[in-house]
Protein backbone atom coordinates (compact mmCIF):
# COMPACT_ATOMS: atom_id res chain seq x y z
CA UNK A 1 0.00 0.00 0.00
CA UNK A 2 1.39 3.36 -1.06
CA UNK A 3 1.39 6.09 1.54
CA UNK A 4 0.92 9.63 0.30
CA UNK A 5 2.64 12.41 2.18
CA UNK A 6 0.48 15.59 2.22
CA UNK A 7 2.76 17.38 4.65
CA UNK A 8 3.42 21.02 3.61
CA UNK A 9 0.53 21.14 1.17
CA UNK A 10 -2.27 23.31 2.56
CA UNK A 11 -4.52 26.27 1.51
CA UNK A 12 -4.44 29.92 2.59
CA UNK A 13 -5.21 30.70 6.17
CA UNK A 14 -7.89 33.18 7.16
CA UNK A 15 -5.26 35.72 8.21
CA UNK A 16 -3.54 35.50 4.83
CA UNK A 17 -6.84 36.00 3.03
CA UNK A 18 -7.66 39.05 5.16
CA UNK A 19 -4.22 40.56 4.57
CA UNK A 20 -4.48 39.99 0.81
CA UNK A 21 -7.98 41.49 0.74
CA UNK A 22 -6.80 44.54 2.66
CA UNK A 23 -3.88 45.10 0.30
CA UNK A 24 -6.10 44.63 -2.74
CA UNK A 25 -8.67 47.06 -1.36
CA UNK A 26 -5.98 49.62 -0.57
CA UNK A 27 -4.56 49.38 -4.11
CA UNK A 28 -8.05 49.72 -5.59
CA UNK A 29 -8.74 52.74 -3.36
CA UNK A 30 -5.50 54.42 -4.46
CA UNK A 31 -6.25 53.66 -8.12
CA UNK A 32 -9.79 55.08 -7.86
CA UNK A 33 -8.47 58.19 -6.11
CA UNK A 34 -5.83 58.73 -8.78
CA UNK A 35 -8.39 58.22 -11.56
CA UNK A 36 -10.78 60.68 -9.89
CA UNK A 37 -8.00 63.25 -9.53
CA UNK A 38 -7.03 62.86 -13.19
CA UNK A 39 -10.66 63.13 -14.31
CA UNK A 40 -11.25 66.19 -12.13
CA UNK A 41 -8.06 67.83 -13.40
CA UNK A 42 -9.05 67.08 -16.99
CA UNK A 43 -12.52 68.60 -16.47
CA UNK A 44 -11.02 71.73 -14.88
CA UNK A 45 -8.57 72.09 -17.75
CA UNK A 46 -11.37 71.65 -20.29
CA UNK A 47 -13.49 74.24 -18.48
CA UNK A 48 -10.57 76.67 -18.40
CA UNK A 49 -9.94 76.16 -22.13
CA UNK A 50 -13.63 76.73 -22.92
CA UNK A 51 -13.71 79.91 -20.86
CA UNK A 52 -10.51 81.15 -22.46
CA UNK A 53 -11.99 80.50 -25.91
CA UNK A 54 -15.20 82.37 -25.06
CA UNK A 55 -13.32 85.34 -23.61
CA UNK A 56 -11.01 85.45 -26.65
CA UNK A 57 -14.01 85.24 -29.00
CA UNK A 58 -15.81 88.08 -27.20
CA UNK A 59 -12.72 90.30 -27.27
CA UNK A 60 -12.19 89.56 -30.97
CA UNK A 61 -15.82 90.39 -31.76
CA UNK A 62 -15.62 93.73 -29.95
CA UNK A 63 -12.30 94.54 -31.62
CA UNK A 64 -13.80 93.83 -35.04
CA UNK A 65 -16.72 96.15 -34.29
CA UNK A 66 -14.24 98.87 -33.28
CA UNK A 67 -12.31 98.41 -36.52
CA UNK A 68 -15.55 98.70 -38.51
CA UNK A 69 -16.84 101.66 -36.51
CA UNK A 70 -19.23 103.73 -38.62
CA UNK A 71 -17.82 107.18 -39.35
CA UNK A 72 -19.61 110.14 -40.88
CA UNK A 73 -18.78 113.80 -41.46
CA UNK A 74 -22.07 114.66 -39.78
CA UNK A 75 -21.67 114.00 -36.05
CA UNK A 76 -25.41 113.47 -35.63
CA UNK A 77 -25.16 110.41 -37.86
CA UNK A 78 -22.57 108.78 -35.61
CA UNK A 79 -22.88 107.27 -32.15
CA UNK A 80 -20.37 106.31 -29.49
CA UNK A 81 -21.54 106.24 -25.86
CA UNK A 82 -19.98 104.45 -22.89
CA UNK A 83 -20.52 104.28 -19.16
CA UNK A 84 -18.77 102.50 -16.31
CA UNK A 85 -20.39 101.44 -13.05
CA UNK A 86 -17.14 100.63 -11.26
CA UNK A 87 -13.39 100.25 -11.75
CA UNK A 88 -11.25 97.25 -10.90
CA UNK A 89 -12.79 94.20 -9.25
CA UNK A 90 -16.40 93.70 -10.29
CA UNK A 91 -16.19 96.36 -12.99
CA UNK A 92 -19.10 96.51 -15.42
CA UNK A 93 -18.95 98.82 -18.41
CA UNK A 94 -21.54 99.68 -21.02
CA UNK A 95 -20.84 100.40 -24.71
CA UNK A 96 -23.15 101.64 -27.46
CA UNK A 97 -21.99 102.60 -30.96
CA UNK A 98 -22.55 102.18 -34.69
CA UNK A 99 -20.57 99.66 -36.69
CA UNK A 100 -20.52 98.50 -40.30
CA UNK A 101 -21.07 94.84 -41.11
CA UNK A 102 -21.11 93.23 -44.53
CA UNK A 103 -22.68 90.06 -43.10
CA UNK A 104 -26.41 90.42 -42.51
CA UNK A 105 -27.63 89.76 -38.99
CA UNK A 106 -30.91 88.40 -40.35
CA UNK A 107 -30.37 86.73 -43.75
CA UNK A 108 -34.05 86.81 -44.73
CA UNK A 109 -34.69 90.44 -43.77
CA UNK A 110 -33.89 93.68 -45.66
CA UNK A 111 -30.99 95.36 -43.86
CA UNK A 112 -28.41 98.03 -44.44
CA UNK A 113 -24.74 97.81 -43.53
CA UNK A 114 -24.90 100.06 -40.46
CA UNK A 115 -25.80 98.43 -37.16
CA UNK A 116 -26.11 99.69 -33.63
CA UNK A 117 -24.20 97.41 -31.26
CA UNK A 118 -24.45 97.35 -27.50
CA UNK A 119 -22.15 95.54 -25.06
CA UNK A 120 -22.87 95.08 -21.37
CA UNK A 121 -22.40 92.62 -18.53
CA UNK A 122 -25.59 90.88 -17.43
CA UNK A 123 -25.27 89.75 -13.83
CA UNK A 124 -27.77 87.51 -12.08
CA UNK A 125 -27.64 85.43 -8.89
CA UNK A 126 -26.42 82.24 -10.56
CA UNK A 127 -25.22 83.56 -13.92
CA UNK A 128 -23.16 86.32 -15.46
CA UNK A 129 -22.62 86.82 -19.17
CA UNK A 130 -21.23 89.39 -21.55
CA UNK A 131 -24.10 90.38 -23.83
CA UNK A 132 -24.05 91.82 -27.35
CA UNK A 133 -27.11 93.42 -28.92
CA UNK A 134 -27.00 94.04 -32.66
CA UNK A 135 -29.75 96.27 -34.04
CA UNK A 136 -30.17 96.42 -37.85
CA UNK A 137 -31.30 99.70 -39.38
CA UNK A 138 -30.95 101.78 -36.20
CA UNK A 139 -33.04 104.91 -35.85
CA UNK A 140 -32.38 107.45 -33.10
CA UNK A 141 -36.02 108.48 -33.21
CA UNK A 142 -37.12 104.99 -32.14
CA UNK A 143 -37.86 104.89 -28.41
CA UNK A 144 -37.46 101.13 -28.01
CA UNK A 145 -34.22 99.87 -29.62
CA UNK A 146 -34.53 96.34 -30.86
CA UNK A 147 -32.14 93.85 -32.37
CA UNK A 148 -30.61 90.47 -31.77
CA UNK A 149 -29.36 89.86 -28.22
CA UNK A 150 -26.66 87.21 -27.76
CA UNK A 151 -24.58 86.02 -24.81
CA UNK A 152 -21.08 85.98 -26.32
CA UNK A 153 -19.24 84.83 -23.17
CA UNK A 154 -20.55 83.07 -20.07
CA UNK A 155 -19.29 83.42 -16.47
CA UNK A 156 -17.65 86.82 -16.95
CA UNK A 157 -16.61 88.55 -13.71
CA UNK A 158 -15.22 91.81 -15.13
CA UNK A 159 -15.97 93.81 -18.26
CA UNK A 160 -13.94 97.00 -17.96
CA UNK A 161 -13.50 99.64 -20.66
CA UNK A 162 -11.32 102.75 -20.27
CA UNK A 163 -11.01 105.76 -22.58
CA UNK A 164 -8.12 108.13 -23.20
CA UNK A 165 -8.93 111.63 -24.51
CA UNK A 166 -5.33 112.63 -25.13
CA UNK A 167 -4.70 113.86 -21.59
CA UNK A 168 -6.26 111.45 -19.10
CA UNK A 169 -8.10 108.14 -18.77
CA UNK A 170 -11.79 107.88 -17.92
CA UNK A 171 -14.38 105.13 -17.46
CA UNK A 172 -17.14 107.02 -19.26
CA UNK A 173 -17.58 108.59 -22.67
CA UNK A 174 -20.82 110.57 -22.72
CA UNK A 175 -22.67 111.51 -25.88
CA UNK A 176 -21.83 115.18 -25.24
CA UNK A 177 -18.18 114.49 -26.13
CA UNK A 178 -19.13 114.60 -29.85
CA UNK A 179 -15.87 112.92 -30.86
CA UNK A 180 -14.06 109.62 -30.48
CA UNK A 181 -11.53 108.76 -27.78
CA UNK A 182 -7.89 108.49 -28.81
CA UNK A 183 -7.46 105.11 -27.16
CA UNK A 184 -9.77 102.45 -25.75
CA UNK A 185 -8.58 99.73 -23.39
CA UNK A 186 -10.83 96.69 -22.93
CA UNK A 187 -10.37 94.05 -20.22
CA UNK A 188 -12.52 90.92 -19.90
CA UNK A 189 -11.98 88.55 -16.97
CA UNK A 190 -13.70 85.20 -16.51
CA UNK A 191 -15.31 84.29 -13.19
CA UNK A 192 -12.68 82.34 -11.23
CA UNK A 193 -14.35 79.39 -9.51
CA UNK A 194 -11.13 77.38 -9.02
CA UNK A 195 -7.74 78.40 -7.58
CA UNK A 196 -5.12 79.42 -10.10
CA UNK A 197 -4.49 82.10 -12.67
CA UNK A 198 -7.69 83.83 -13.85
CA UNK A 199 -8.61 83.86 -17.53
CA UNK A 200 -7.99 87.42 -18.76
CA UNK A 201 -8.20 88.97 -22.22
CA UNK A 202 -7.23 92.60 -22.80
CA UNK A 203 -6.49 94.80 -25.80
CA UNK A 204 -5.77 98.43 -26.63
CA UNK A 205 -7.41 100.04 -29.65
CA UNK A 206 -6.14 103.27 -31.24
CA UNK A 207 -8.95 105.16 -32.94
CA UNK A 208 -6.57 107.82 -34.22
CA UNK A 209 -4.45 105.25 -36.03
CA UNK A 210 -7.58 103.63 -37.41
CA UNK A 211 -8.71 106.97 -38.86
CA UNK A 212 -5.33 107.52 -40.53
CA UNK A 213 -5.42 104.04 -42.03
CA UNK A 214 -8.91 104.63 -43.36
CA UNK A 215 -7.93 107.95 -44.94
CA UNK A 216 -4.92 106.30 -46.59
CA UNK A 217 -7.11 103.57 -48.05
CA UNK A 218 -9.58 106.16 -49.34
CA UNK A 219 -6.79 108.18 -50.99
CA UNK A 220 -5.34 105.07 -52.63
CA UNK A 221 -8.76 104.12 -53.92
CA UNK A 222 -9.38 107.51 -55.56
Amino acid sequence: MIKRNFRGKHGFTLVEILVASTITGFIALVAVGALTAVTSSSEKMKESINRSSEIRFAAGLLLRDFINLYRDQEQDNMEFIAAGEAAGEGASSYLLFYTVSRAKARPDEPEGEVYEVEYYLQQEEDRSALMRRMWPNPDKETLEPGGILTAIAEDVAIFEVKFFDGEEWAYEWPEEMENLPHLVEVTIVADQTQPGMPVVETFLFNFERSIDAQLTEMEEGV
